[in-house]
């Protein structure tokens, strides 16, 4: 990058962590460092809970996703406004009238201390292992493309995060995030803008999309019902459903940015703000992706995105792998020209509206893309056999490959200083929720119980920094997943179900007590587990092979059977559930 590149992005994070610090400066007790004195607006708890969900992850890899896989992945987010709907009528009063600091807070007064704590520690791991790669993802590919050490850029992230989120708690989080969600939209939109613009200067946006439609890549939306399809419309309504539910209503690191609100009224339009916007923002990021796409078949990308291991191919001590890459490389070029001119008497067949010679066409561009991507096949193999440990999956870095190459200078800097704001800025609210989940639901419950309330505000600075250490430690070692943005929702998906489950036990189903709700959530959670692996090992009975979304409604549907089934061993529960508790204190 050039100096005003460099320049553009330090000075970017250093303005926000140091704008966190000021914003949040003196001393704070513990409502303010954990819930920020209630004073955040609808439109600050709106920004902040799509900041949080926004990580570095969504910008890296979902631009990607659509050049690979087009738009279909937005059928994900479908569920998502329901959730926010349910959500705000039935979890966000009962968190405020029992004046919660957590979301499990309430769980041992329906329940008991164990349940609560149980619910805790599947947090605390899931979310745990979730802000590691938060940290990671975007770490491994800036370290790519910047040429850094990989533990240089976690601990550069990492630290950034610490020292505001340990110096001014929530409210911090939420002062820091309007800043990085404006440069993190500002900054893709931007981009957008300018990839439309550069596209050959004869052809318009509706010839882009025609070619975008043509090669499939607008597929929005699908009806078709397969278990084994991660992303179609009925997963996105059903199995996306409960995850939203699970993560908006049971997970601290989004439960505590609406706790922060004035009011009920407050934290249900910041709710429905995020249902509103979320999936035109999720929509516009891989409608870029795709246009990313377009873009490249009128100028030639890389064989393979992933430059540095590519490197490794061509620096290799073999010559005939060396020789085969060049041959490669020239098979690519070729297919790609044939490819390029096709696609131009496509868009001119288009215009004369000859739907035959576009049928013809469209299928010598496609087929010629399948070619182009069996050439990518084989370039992959030779990146596996000069490095068994290299990183096949070169989606993740297709959006800054175009940043890196072809945006003007100081705009490259802003890019890397939105992935860096969209790390810093979920990164923080994991870090403040883990912290907080661990000093109010494990510290001071069970461990230290009466202690003063500014050695609780003392114990949240120090779990905070000790889980970024903790988050460092597990960025440096973690390894990629198929897709970056694929492995949080897999991760998620692991707990959330059952976290779920012990919920909407809690809320409805009054004729569940502790103990059945307890060993039923054991077994739900052993039971998701082993049908992932299972699937991994290619064991399971077709019946069971189910895309990993599916596991929030397994997981939620088994605490609830098993809950069920072992009420009958327990004594009868002898809480009221927590709704006809508030309705008996609340009767309006």
């Amino acid at each position: 990058m050039s100096p005003i590149d460099w320049i553009v992005l330090l000075g970017t994070l250093a303005f926000i962590a140091a704008y966190g610090v000021w914003k949040t400066r003196g001393s704070q007790n513990l409502e303010g460092y954990l819930r920020g004195n209630n004073d955040a607006k609808w439109w600050g708890i709106g920004i902040s809970i799509m900041a949080t969900q926004a990580s570095a992850i969504t910008f890296l890899s979902t631009p990607g996703q659509a050049y690979f896989d087009g738009m279909r992945f937005v059928q994900f987010y479908f569920g998502l406004p329901i959730a926010m709907i349910i959500l705000s009528v039935t979890f966000i009063p009962i968190y405020y009238k029992l004046k919660v600091f957590t979301a499990y807070e309430f769980l041992e007064q329906r329940f008991d201390l164990k349940t609560r704590s149980l619910a805790s520690i599947l947090f605390l791991v899931q979310r745990g292992l979730a802000v590691g790669i938060t940290i990671y993802a975007p770490s491994i590919i800036l370290s790519t493309l910047l040429g850094w050490p990989l533990g240089l850029t976690n601990l550069l992230i990492g630290a950034l995060v610490i020292v505001y989120t340990v110096s001014g708690g929530t409210k911090a989080v939420t002062q820091t995030q309007k800043q990085q969600m404006a440069v993190m939209m500002g900054g893709m939109v931007i981009a957008g803008i300018l990839v439309i613009a550069w596209l050959p200067e004869k052809m318009g946006f509706g010839d882009a999309l025609h070619v975008a439609g043509k090669m499939g890549k607008l597929n929005v939306v699908n009806f078709e019902f397969d278990l084994n399809d991660r992303y179609n419309f009925w997963s996105g309504i059903t199995a996306a459903l409960f995850l939203f539910m699970s993560y908006f209503g049971t997970d601290q690191s989004q439960v505590q940015r609406y706790l922060s609100g004035r009011s009920i009224a407050e934290s249900r339009l910041g709710l429905i703000m995020n249902g509103l916007l979320k999936v035109p923002m999720q929509f516009v990021i891989l409608f870029i992706g795709v246009m990313v796409f377009v873009f490249f078949q009128f100028n030639q990308p890389p064989v393979f995105f992933n430059k540095t291991a590519l490197e490794k191919v061509e620096q290799s001590a073999n010559e005939e792998d060396k020789e085969e890459l060049e041959r490669l490389k020239r098979q690519y070029t070729h297919v790609f020209e044939e490819k390029k001119y096709h696609l131009e008497e496509l868009i001119k067949a288009t215009r004369t509206e000859d739907q035959s010679e576009v049928d013809r066409l469209r299928t010598e561009v496609n087929t010629l893309q399948e070619r182009s991507e069996e050439v990518r096949e084989e370039v992959k193999g030779l990146v596996l056999k000069t490095d068994p440990n290299a990183e096949d999956n070169d989606k993740d870095y297709v959006f800054m490959t175009f940043v890196m190459n072809y945006l003007p200078t100081g705009l490259v800097g802003l890019l890397f200083a939105v992935i860096f704001s969209a790390a810093m800025s979920s990164t923080a609210s994991e870090l403040n929720a883990l912290a907080t989940t661990t000093t109010i639901d494990l510290y001071r419950r069970s461990i230290r119980k009466n202690e003063n309330e500014q050695h609780y505000v003392s114990s949240s600075r120090w779990f905070t920094f000790l889980w970024g250490i903790l988050a460092i430690l597990f960025a440096t070692y973690a390894s990629l997943f198929e897709n970056l943005i694929q492995a949080v929702n897999y991760l998620g998906s692991l707990f959330y179900g059952t976290i779920l489950g012990i919920f909407i036990v809690a809320f409805y189903i009054k004729r569940i007590g502790a103990n059945a709700v307890f060993f039923g959530a054991i077994l739900a959670e052993l039971l998701v587990i082993g049908l992932d692996q299972a699937n991994g090992a290619g064991i399971a009975p077709e019946w069971l092979q189910v895309g990993y979304l599916w596991y929030n409604v397994i997981g939620c549907g088994l605490v609830v059977f098993f809950g069920l089934l072992l009420q009958p061993f327990f004594d009868k529960p002898q809480q009221a559930t927590i709704l006809e508790k508030n309705e008996k204190s609340h009767p309006d």
